[in-house]
């Protein structure tokens, strides 16, 4: 099998940034780490091109590599008790693209999911907005499908119950 061209993977990373931030933000809870986590991926898959033969798997494979050198880094740093969650990180992801009702809308979901546990957050933003499917996920978390869709699942409860209070307070306020 032929390697693929730098070229192509370069363009493969930089058609796939946007996704491997978001989920970069989901793993540390911050967008400045996120930053640092993107580009140290990059780097990277770039020294690491060789192990890449089909263009059509980069993202997933970028989504690995981010999560394994963000456990790396959790296993070096012991980040994992000294790092508080931004849940506002990333509230500008949609600003430019959505009209204003969806933007708050989107803000209100995105604050959302980052007070979900890391385990869940990860799998909701890797399953709903990346749009992989279970058995990607599983590969991606190195994780069972059965545990992705249990954790999916208890996300959707979450959201669900956080959402719906959410909206019965803002009608409350509003009929005062």
């Amino acid at each position: 099998m032929e390697e693929i061209s730098e070229n192509d993977l370069q363009a493969a990373i930089v058609s796939s940034l946007p996704s491997l931030w978001r989920f970069a933000v989901s793993l540390s809870g911050s967008a400045d780490l996120a930053d640092d986590l993107s580009q140290r991926t990059c780097v990277r898959a770039l020294e690491r091109r060789h192990q890449v033969y089909d263009g059509s798997g980069v993202k997933r494979w970028l989504m690995t590599i981010c999560r394994s050198l963000w456990y790396n880094d959790l296993r070096a740093k012991a980040l994992r008790q000294t790092q508080s969650l931004d849940t506002t990180a990333g509230l500008d992801i949609a600003a430019d693209i959505l009209p204003t009702e969806m933007n708050i809308y989107a803000r209100e979901v995105f604050t959302s999911v980052m007070t979900l546990p890391e385990a869940q957050r990860n799998v909701v933003l890797l399953v709903l907005v990346e749009g992989y499917s279970y058995r990607e996920a599983a590969e991606i978390l190195d994780i069972p499908i059965g545990t992705i869709m249990s954790r999916l699942s208890t996300a959707r409860r979450k959201l669900g119950s956080i959402l719906s209070n959410d909206t019965d307070t803002a009608q409350q306020k509003g009929a005062r």
